[in-house]
């Protein structure tokens, strides 16, 4: 059946070969599009097939993949998501990350499910997808400009207004090869991890704009996907009516209650904010103190997203996006700031920089601990007393980072390799995995299905989540989260679920992972009857493909485990002397066992891939 006629596809990918100037199209048989759906899974399955073993990050050989899904663009609520996929600046494996908004939306309006980018354009260019075509043109008039900044001056370019473009760039910190650079889209929504807005750098691509077109994606049944989607509304309000209406912006007070903020660089777990100072974190301040006002992504009623506006002291009348947990907490308590206010702005400028504000936040956090033990001296940072809460200069030291002037250029290099090139003292202060990208704001020492996740993935950041639907794969609702067995089997358990959603690609607050629901969508938009366990395979096998991957670039077992720091106890707080290292080795093991993997070297064994419908790279396995 040819790609053109499938219902729900737009039925094309993109490719530029930016080195030749060159756009071609290509179709993808039903086939890989039923193994793989789109988004994340269908991303690594390319990148895995066509960026070569030992390629370099920032290579011409390494590839780009923007990608929407078989859902893209309809009712669904957060269905103008997009997944990018590239081989990651931190760790040198698979990097996938996913941003919101409407590029995915009106990137399958314009006919396209995909975008791949691949070598690297002579000069700085953006690219234009519209009613001409797609054309390559001129960026030279957009280098050194924040991301806020480039939406701006292409829309004035092109005579568009914001609801006619959706326009997807980097930042400073993408155009030096920052190595945890993000892709921005739509004024605040971020592909941020794994630096594969410094991939888009090396490219020399600085914005990709698709403009509004009134087409749309055919379904197979448009009433039902319609049903689907109030039925997926209505449960995101029954299972997590919080962050449906809330948003995560609130979250510093949610995790001064369950011990998950992430304080300090880990030095303590105890968030010494007095009670009035911490009710200024509280969403309802937050968005009344900046005059929020929702900008919700396509077809979400969610009140999650907004823009606000700094009223008062230096960055009066700044516009900003209402900033994340992750934000929220990188520039208050992680880095010894209780003035609201501060955060918020901090937490803008990090976007308008394009840095992935976790790694930005532990880089900073990890500087400031350094700096109070002496390890690095206001001689090393050009000047600057870096102490805790001095917002002044971490406001520059950000913009250093971004612009790789002075010791910014060795912080722009994360904490693992800045940490390395500090000496010994400081790498026992550092945050991070051994395959070398820092976990998301929180203090993972309380939420250890996270910690384990983070460092077993093969994506330099979560391949699973707790927001998995448990019951749906036969799984209890409750297990003992501080139990090394069953915290390790859970993510084995899970896995793949998370990857489905991410190839959707949606919303995860709108589509809670509700895999019964999500297959019944997609069987009504292409006439497929994919169920349950088909899902779970296609996001195992995205796993799968990304673990063989990384093995293949040097990333083994060894380097499934936390920094010293990351994987430390607690000395205090909630979770006071409770340490998941003791239990790690046994963990892996069994965590191995469940995969279907070699239990001493990690790789996925024969019979798994078999298992998979993957049996075309068993050939890659070691013969021994």
């Amino acid at each position: 059946m040819p790609i053109e006629k499938l219902p729900s596809y737009a039925g094309q990918i993109l490719r530029i070969d930016l080195t030749a100037g060159e756009i071609g199209v290509e179709s993808i048989p039903e086939l890989k599009l039923k193994k793989y759906m789109g988004g994340a899974a269908l991303g690594i399955k390319f990148i895995f097939d066509e960026v070569p073993d030992g390629t370099d990050c920032f290579a011409p050989q390494n590839k780009l993949f923007i990608g929407s899904g078989p859902l893209g663009g309809t009712r669904i609520g957060g269905s103008g998501s997009i997944a990018v996929v590239t081989k990651g600046t931190l760790t040198g494996g698979i990097a996938s990350s996913q941003a919101n908004g409407f590029f995915g939306a009106f990137l399958r309006f314009a006919g396209y499910d995909a975008i791949i980018l691949q070598g690297i354009a002579p000069d700085w260019v953006y690219i234009n997808i519209g009613d001409n075509g797609v054309e390559i043109r001129s960026a030279s008039s957009l280098i050194g400009k924040t991301t806020d900044g480039v939406e701006s001056d292409l829309r004035q370019e092109l005579g568009k207004t914001e609801k006619e473009v959706s326009i997807l760039s980097i930042g400073p910190a993408g155009e030096n090869l920052v190595r945890f650079a993000g892709i921005f889209t739509d004024q605040g929504h971020i592909a941020a991890h794994n630096g594969v807005g410094a991939v888009m750098g090396s490219k020399k691509v600085k914005a990709i704009v698709v403009e509004y077109s009134r087409n749309r994606v055919s379904l197979k049944d448009e009433a039902t996907v319609s049903s689907i989607a109030k039925q997926l509304k209505a449960n995101a309000m029954m299972s997590k009516p919080r962050p449906y209406v809330e948003g995560t912006v609130g979250g510093v007070l949610m995790g001064t209650a369950n011990g998950s903020l992430a304080i300090k660089n880990y030095t303590t777990s105890i968030n010494t904010m007095s009670p009035p100072v911490l009710e200024t974190y509280s969403y309802q301040n937050v968005r009344s103190r900046f005059d929020a006002k929702p900008t919700p992504c396509w077809a979400c009623s969610a009140r999650h997203c907004h823009r606000m506006k700094i009223k008062t002291g230096k960055y009066a009348e700044r516009s900003v996006e209402e900033p994340e947990y992750e934000c929220m907490a990188a520039f208050s308590s992680l880095v010894g700031i209780d003035d609201v206010t501060t955060t918020v702005v901090l937490a803008s400028e990090v976007d308008r920089l394009g840095m992935d504000v976790n790694e930005t936040g532990w880089v900073i956090s990890w500087l400031l601990e350094c700096y109070e033990k002496h390890l690095i001296t206001s001689q090393d940072t050009d000047g600057l007393e870096m102490t805790w809460g001095n917002s002044e200069n971490i406001m520059e030291m950000m913009n250093r980072i971004a612009r790789r002037q002075g010791f910014g250029n060795l912080l722009a290099e994360g904490v693992m390799r800045a940490a390395q090139k500090i000496g010994v003292k400081s790498q026992a202060l550092a945050i991070h995995t051994k395959k070398g990208n820092t976990p998301r704001t929180h203090d993972h020492r309380a939420m250890w299905l996270e910690m384990f996740d983070t460092c077993v993935s093969n994506m330099g950041t979560l391949e699973a989540h707790m927001a998995a639907p448990f019951q749906q794969l036969g799984l209890p609702d409750y297990f003992n989260s501080y139990d090394p067995e069953a915290v390790s089997t859970v993510d084995a358990k899970i896995k793949g679920a998370m990857i489905f959603e991410d190839s959707m690609v949606t919303c995860r607050f709108n589509t809670m992972t509700n895999l019964e629901l999500m297959c019944r969508a997609v069987n009504a938009a292409t006439g497929w009857d994919i169920n349950i366990e088909e899902a779970m395979k296609i996001g195992k096998r995205a796993v799968n493909l990304a673990r063989i991957f990384n093995l293949r670039q040097g990333i083994g077992a060894g380097l499934d485990a936390p920094s010293l720091r990351y994987g430390s106890t607690p000395l205090d707080g909630l979770v006071a002397g409770i340490g998941i290292m003791p239990h790690w080795n046994k963990m892996l093991l069994n965590y191995y066992h469940l995969m279907g993997w070699n239990e001493k070297t990690g790789w996925p064994l024969a019979e798994t891939l078999k298992l998979l419908g993957l049996d075309d790279v068993i050939h890659f396995l070691p013969s021994d």
